[in-house]
Protein backbone atom coordinates (compact mmCIF):
# COMPACT_ATOMS: atom_id res chain seq x y z
CA UNK A 1 0.00 0.00 0.00
CA UNK A 2 1.25 3.51 -0.84
CA UNK A 3 2.35 5.16 2.48
CA UNK A 4 1.33 8.59 1.20
CA UNK A 5 -2.12 7.31 0.25
CA UNK A 6 -2.57 5.69 3.67
CA UNK A 7 -1.56 8.91 5.45
CA UNK A 8 -3.94 10.91 3.28
CA UNK A 9 -6.82 8.53 4.09
CA UNK A 10 -6.16 8.78 7.84
CA UNK A 11 -6.03 12.56 7.54
CA UNK A 12 -9.39 12.66 5.72
CA UNK A 13 -11.02 10.38 8.32
CA UNK A 14 -9.78 12.56 11.15
CA UNK A 15 -11.09 15.70 9.46
CA UNK A 16 -14.46 14.07 8.88
CA UNK A 17 -14.75 13.03 12.54
CA UNK A 18 -13.81 16.51 13.72
CA UNK A 19 -16.34 18.06 11.35
CA UNK A 20 -19.10 15.80 12.66
CA UNK A 21 -18.28 16.66 16.29
CA UNK A 22 -18.29 20.36 15.44
CA UNK A 23 -21.65 20.08 13.62
CA UNK A 24 -23.25 18.29 16.57
CA UNK A 25 -21.99 21.02 18.91
CA UNK A 26 -23.43 23.75 16.69
CA UNK A 27 -26.81 21.98 16.48
CA UNK A 28 -26.88 21.72 20.28
CA UNK A 29 -26.09 25.42 20.61
CA UNK A 30 -28.82 26.45 18.16
CA UNK A 31 -31.39 24.24 19.96
CA UNK A 32 -30.42 25.67 23.34
CA UNK A 33 -30.67 29.22 22.02
CA UNK A 34 -34.20 28.57 20.76
CA UNK A 35 -35.18 27.30 24.20
CA UNK A 36 -34.11 30.37 26.17
CA UNK A 37 -35.30 33.98 26.45
CA UNK A 38 -32.62 36.62 25.86
CA UNK A 39 -29.67 34.28 26.49
CA UNK A 40 -26.16 35.34 27.38
CA UNK A 41 -23.51 34.29 24.85
CA UNK A 42 -19.97 33.36 25.90
CA UNK A 43 -17.11 31.93 23.84
CA UNK A 44 -15.72 28.55 24.86
CA UNK A 45 -12.22 27.70 23.54
CA UNK A 46 -12.10 24.75 21.15
CA UNK A 47 -10.57 21.56 22.57
CA UNK A 48 -10.10 19.53 19.42
CA UNK A 49 -6.80 19.73 17.49
CA UNK A 50 -6.59 19.81 13.76
CA UNK A 51 -4.85 16.56 12.70
CA UNK A 52 -2.36 18.49 10.59
CA UNK A 53 -1.35 21.07 13.18
CA UNK A 54 -1.56 22.45 16.70
CA UNK A 55 -4.30 25.06 16.19
CA UNK A 56 -7.65 24.32 17.90
CA UNK A 57 -10.77 24.01 15.82
CA UNK A 58 -12.78 27.25 15.65
CA UNK A 59 -14.23 28.18 19.08
CA UNK A 60 -17.89 27.31 19.77
CA UNK A 61 -20.46 29.77 21.12
CA UNK A 62 -22.27 28.49 24.19
CA UNK A 63 -25.62 29.73 25.44
CA UNK A 64 -26.09 30.40 29.17
CA UNK A 65 -29.73 31.00 30.14
CA UNK A 66 -30.45 33.99 32.39
CA UNK A 67 -31.47 33.42 35.98
CA UNK A 68 -35.26 33.20 36.09
CA UNK A 69 -36.97 35.51 38.55
CA UNK A 70 -40.35 34.17 39.67
CA UNK A 71 -42.76 37.11 39.71
CA UNK A 72 -46.21 36.35 38.38
CA UNK A 73 -48.99 38.86 37.73
CA UNK A 74 -52.59 37.69 37.48
CA UNK A 75 -54.27 40.52 35.58
CA UNK A 76 -58.04 40.34 36.05
CA UNK A 77 -60.98 42.43 34.86
CA UNK A 78 -64.36 42.68 36.59
CA UNK A 79 -67.87 43.67 35.50
CA UNK A 80 -67.86 42.78 31.81
CA UNK A 81 -69.10 42.70 29.23
CA UNK A 82 -69.76 46.44 29.02
CA UNK A 83 -68.71 49.55 27.12
CA UNK A 84 -65.00 49.18 27.82
CA UNK A 85 -64.70 45.44 27.18
CA UNK A 86 -64.04 45.66 23.44
CA UNK A 87 -61.14 48.11 23.87
CA UNK A 88 -59.67 45.94 26.60
CA UNK A 89 -60.03 42.84 24.42
CA UNK A 90 -58.13 44.42 21.53
CA UNK A 91 -55.27 45.47 23.80
CA UNK A 92 -54.94 42.03 25.39
CA UNK A 93 -54.92 40.33 22.00
CA UNK A 94 -52.35 42.79 20.67
CA UNK A 95 -50.06 42.26 23.67
CA UNK A 96 -50.77 38.49 23.70
CA UNK A 97 -50.95 38.10 27.48
CA UNK A 98 -53.30 35.76 29.38
CA UNK A 99 -55.87 37.41 31.65
CA UNK A 100 -58.98 36.46 33.62
CA UNK A 101 -62.38 38.06 33.12
CA UNK A 102 -64.91 37.96 35.95
CA UNK A 103 -68.15 38.17 34.00
CA UNK A 104 -71.61 39.26 35.20
CA UNK A 105 -74.12 36.79 33.77
CA UNK A 106 -77.00 39.25 33.40
CA UNK A 107 -74.91 41.67 31.32
CA UNK A 108 -74.18 39.05 28.67
CA UNK A 109 -77.92 39.03 27.86
CA UNK A 110 -78.47 42.79 27.72
CA UNK A 111 -78.22 42.84 23.94
CA UNK A 112 -77.03 41.09 20.80
CA UNK A 113 -73.71 42.96 20.74
CA UNK A 114 -72.82 41.88 24.27
CA UNK A 115 -73.70 38.26 23.54
CA UNK A 116 -71.47 38.38 20.44
CA UNK A 117 -68.69 39.99 22.47
CA UNK A 118 -68.92 37.29 25.14
CA UNK A 119 -68.78 34.62 22.44
CA UNK A 120 -65.58 36.15 21.04
CA UNK A 121 -64.01 36.29 24.49
CA UNK A 122 -64.98 32.68 25.21
CA UNK A 123 -63.23 31.43 22.07
CA UNK A 124 -60.02 33.43 22.49
CA UNK A 125 -56.94 31.70 23.97
CA UNK A 126 -56.03 34.82 25.97
CA UNK A 127 -59.13 34.99 28.19
CA UNK A 128 -60.12 32.82 31.11
CA UNK A 129 -63.80 33.33 31.93
CA UNK A 130 -64.77 33.27 35.61
CA UNK A 131 -67.94 33.93 37.60
CA UNK A 132 -68.77 37.36 39.05
CA UNK A 133 -72.40 36.47 39.94
CA UNK A 134 -75.50 36.86 37.80
CA UNK A 135 -76.93 40.12 39.18
CA UNK A 136 -73.81 41.72 40.73
CA UNK A 137 -75.13 41.70 44.31
CA UNK A 138 -78.79 42.23 43.44
CA UNK A 139 -77.74 45.26 41.36
CA UNK A 140 -75.26 46.61 43.93
CA UNK A 141 -77.39 46.14 47.04
CA UNK A 142 -74.39 44.72 48.88
CA UNK A 143 -75.66 44.71 52.47
CA UNK A 144 -78.81 42.76 51.60
CA UNK A 145 -76.92 40.46 49.23
CA UNK A 146 -74.43 39.26 51.84
CA UNK A 147 -77.13 38.77 54.48
CA UNK A 148 -78.65 35.98 52.37
CA UNK A 149 -76.07 33.19 51.90
CA UNK A 150 -78.49 30.90 50.08
CA UNK A 151 -79.50 33.69 47.71
CA UNK A 152 -75.84 34.45 46.97
CA UNK A 153 -75.09 30.80 46.20
CA UNK A 154 -78.09 30.67 43.85
CA UNK A 155 -76.96 33.88 42.13
CA UNK A 156 -73.55 32.39 41.35
CA UNK A 157 -75.13 29.10 40.23
CA UNK A 158 -77.44 31.00 37.91
CA UNK A 159 -74.45 32.77 36.33
CA UNK A 160 -72.60 29.47 35.87
CA UNK A 161 -75.64 27.80 34.32
CA UNK A 162 -76.49 30.68 31.98
CA UNK A 163 -72.92 31.04 30.69
CA UNK A 164 -72.11 27.29 30.77
CA UNK A 165 -69.13 27.83 33.08
CA UNK A 166 -67.30 24.76 34.31
CA UNK A 167 -64.82 26.68 36.48
CA UNK A 168 -65.58 27.01 40.20
CA UNK A 169 -63.49 30.19 40.49
CA UNK A 170 -65.56 33.22 41.51
CA UNK A 171 -65.07 36.79 42.67
CA UNK A 172 -67.59 38.27 45.05
CA UNK A 173 -69.10 41.63 43.95
CA UNK A 174 -67.94 44.62 45.98
CA UNK A 175 -65.92 42.52 48.43
CA UNK A 176 -62.28 41.46 48.60
CA UNK A 177 -62.82 37.91 49.79
CA UNK A 178 -60.30 35.06 49.60
CA UNK A 179 -60.91 31.36 50.00
CA UNK A 180 -57.93 29.98 48.06
CA UNK A 181 -55.82 27.14 49.42
CA UNK A 182 -54.71 28.22 52.89
CA UNK A 183 -55.77 31.85 52.36
CA UNK A 184 -58.91 32.68 54.29
CA UNK A 185 -59.63 36.41 54.28
CA UNK A 186 -62.81 38.49 54.42
CA UNK A 187 -62.61 42.26 54.18
CA UNK A 188 -65.92 42.89 56.00
CA UNK A 189 -66.94 40.69 58.91
CA UNK A 190 -70.61 40.89 57.94
CA UNK A 191 -69.81 38.95 54.75
CA UNK A 192 -67.95 36.07 56.44
CA UNK A 193 -70.91 33.69 56.81
CA UNK A 194 -71.76 34.04 53.12
CA UNK A 195 -68.12 33.63 52.10
CA UNK A 196 -67.88 30.45 54.16
CA UNK A 197 -71.10 29.15 52.62
CA UNK A 198 -69.75 29.68 49.10
CA UNK A 199 -66.55 27.83 49.99
CA UNK A 200 -68.56 25.01 51.55
CA UNK A 201 -70.31 24.28 48.24
CA UNK A 202 -66.99 24.15 46.37
CA UNK A 203 -66.31 27.67 45.12
CA UNK A 204 -62.78 29.11 45.07
CA UNK A 205 -63.14 32.79 45.99
CA UNK A 206 -60.44 34.90 44.37
CA UNK A 207 -59.81 38.36 45.80
CA UNK A 208 -57.03 40.75 44.78
CA UNK A 209 -53.79 42.21 46.08
CA UNK A 210 -53.82 45.52 44.22
CA UNK A 211 -56.63 47.43 42.53
CA UNK A 212 -56.32 49.86 39.64
CA UNK A 213 -58.77 52.34 41.11
CA UNK A 214 -61.13 54.67 39.25
CA UNK A 215 -63.31 57.66 40.13
CA UNK A 216 -67.08 58.14 39.94
CA UNK A 217 -66.71 59.05 36.26
CA UNK A 218 -65.08 55.69 35.53
CA UNK A 219 -61.71 57.39 34.89
CA UNK A 220 -58.48 55.80 36.13
CA UNK A 221 -56.98 57.50 39.18
CA UNK A 222 -53.42 56.45 38.32
CA UNK A 223 -51.48 56.22 35.09
CA UNK A 224 -49.32 53.36 33.88
CA UNK A 225 -46.11 54.68 35.46
CA UNK A 226 -47.62 55.01 38.92
CA UNK A 227 -49.20 51.57 38.69
CA UNK A 228 -45.88 50.10 37.59
CA UNK A 229 -44.24 51.67 40.64
CA UNK A 230 -46.93 50.26 42.93
CA UNK A 231 -46.56 46.78 41.47
CA UNK A 232 -42.78 46.89 41.91
CA UNK A 233 -43.17 47.94 45.54
CA UNK A 234 -45.68 45.18 46.27
CA UNK A 235 -43.14 42.57 45.21
CA UNK A 236 -40.15 44.30 46.86
CA UNK A 237 -41.95 44.71 50.20
CA UNK A 238 -43.66 41.28 50.07
CA UNK A 239 -47.13 42.79 50.39
CA UNK A 240 -48.81 40.05 48.33
CA UNK A 241 -50.85 37.34 49.97
CA UNK A 242 -48.58 34.82 48.28
CA UNK A 243 -44.95 35.83 47.86
CA UNK A 244 -43.98 36.15 44.19
CA UNK A 245 -47.61 36.30 43.03
CA UNK A 246 -49.78 39.40 42.58
CA UNK A 247 -53.47 39.50 41.66
CA UNK A 248 -54.19 42.82 39.96
CA UNK A 249 -57.81 43.99 39.69
CA UNK A 250 -59.02 46.28 36.92
CA UNK A 251 -62.54 47.01 35.64
CA UNK A 252 -63.75 46.82 32.06
CA UNK A 253 -65.78 50.03 32.28
CA UNK A 254 -62.71 52.23 32.78
CA UNK A 255 -61.41 51.37 29.32
CA UNK A 256 -64.29 52.86 27.36
CA UNK A 257 -62.12 55.99 27.35
CA UNK A 258 -59.33 56.06 24.73
CA UNK A 259 -56.82 57.71 27.08
CA UNK A 260 -57.38 55.11 29.80
CA UNK A 261 -57.16 52.33 27.23
CA UNK A 262 -53.77 53.71 26.24
CA UNK A 263 -52.67 53.54 29.90
CA UNK A 264 -53.60 49.85 29.99
CA UNK A 265 -51.58 49.19 26.87
CA UNK A 266 -48.60 51.10 28.27
CA UNK A 267 -48.72 49.30 31.61
CA UNK A 268 -48.58 45.89 29.96
CA UNK A 269 -45.74 46.98 27.67
CA UNK A 270 -43.76 48.39 30.61
CA UNK A 271 -44.26 45.23 32.70
CA UNK A 272 -43.10 43.05 29.80
CA UNK A 273 -40.07 45.31 29.17
CA UNK A 274 -38.79 44.82 32.74
CA UNK A 275 -38.21 41.14 31.88
CA UNK A 276 -38.84 39.97 35.44
CA UNK A 277 -42.61 39.53 35.32
CA UNK A 278 -44.80 36.94 33.67
CA UNK A 279 -48.58 36.89 33.19
CA UNK A 280 -50.93 34.04 34.09
CA UNK A 281 -54.65 33.39 34.49
CA UNK A 282 -55.95 32.99 38.04
CA UNK A 283 -56.55 29.26 37.62
CA UNK A 284 -52.74 28.95 37.83
CA UNK A 285 -52.57 30.75 41.18
CA UNK A 286 -51.03 28.60 43.95
CA UNK A 287 -53.70 26.71 45.88
CA UNK A 288 -56.45 27.01 43.26
CA UNK A 289 -58.28 23.72 42.80
CA UNK A 290 -58.39 23.23 39.04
Amino acid sequence: MDPDSDACSQYQQACHAASQAFSVSIIAVVFTACQQHEPKIVVVPGNKKHPAGDSPITAIKKVIPPKKIGKTIYLSFDDGPNKGTRNMMHIIKEEAVPVTLFIIGEQVYYGREQRALFDSLSHSPYFEIANHSYTHAFHNHYARFYQEPEGVINDFKRCADSLHLSSQIIRTPGRNIWRVGNINSTDLKASKATADSLAAVGYTEMGWDLEWQFDNQNKLKFGADEMLDRIDKFFINHLNRTDGHLVLLAHDQTFADAADSSELSQLIKKLKAKNCYEFETVNKYPGVNR
